[in-house]
């Protein structure tokens, strides 16, 4: 595992569960945006940032459908990378703050050359089971995972 000749790689695609949860937690706050007692131009606009939030996310985080959407990770001899259709792959280093559980990874992570921190989620059902299973093992025991690359 901790072998940093060792090539990693693993892709995941769109999660009917993080689907799912996504559009639960947009129905509660269009909900309670419609419930509050508040001037009607207040209740438009958070109708349109929820549905404006929606239309950002879903094709990046969740259907993985937008160019720019990551599907896949992979570990070499030149560190950690993330692949898009887009810019093909990409330089990342992987934070600390990632989670790799059994039933989501949560990878914290900052694009080369920028200084805020992304999160993508790839929960079970985005891989095979013995895929995902080999990811959290990789992310929790690889030794060099938050070196700073290059």
């Amino acid at each position: 595992m901790s072998n940093p000749s060792r090539l990693f790689e693993c892709r995941w695609r769109a999660s009917r569960q993080l689907l799912a949860a996504y559009l639960l937690a947009q129905a509660f706050a269009l909900g309670a945006v419609s419930l509050l007692e508040i001037p009607l131009f207040a209740k438009v606009l958070g109708i349109f940032l929820c549905l404006a939030h929606a239309g950002w996310v879903l094709p990046r985080q969740v259907l993985l459908t937008h160019p720019r959407a990551f599907t896949r990770l992979r570990y070499s001899a030149d560190g950690w990378q993330l692949w898009n259709p887009a810019q093909g792959w990409q330089a990342v280093q992987l934070r600390p703050d990632s989670l790799a559980l059994p039933l989501i990874v949560v990878l914290r992570y900052r694009l080369a050359g920028e200084r805020w921190v992304r999160s993508l989620c790839v929960p079970r059902d985005a891989q095979a089971a013995d895929e995902h299973r080999r990811l959290r093992v990789r992310l929790k025991f690889s030794r060099r995972r938050w070196v700073a690359e290059g």
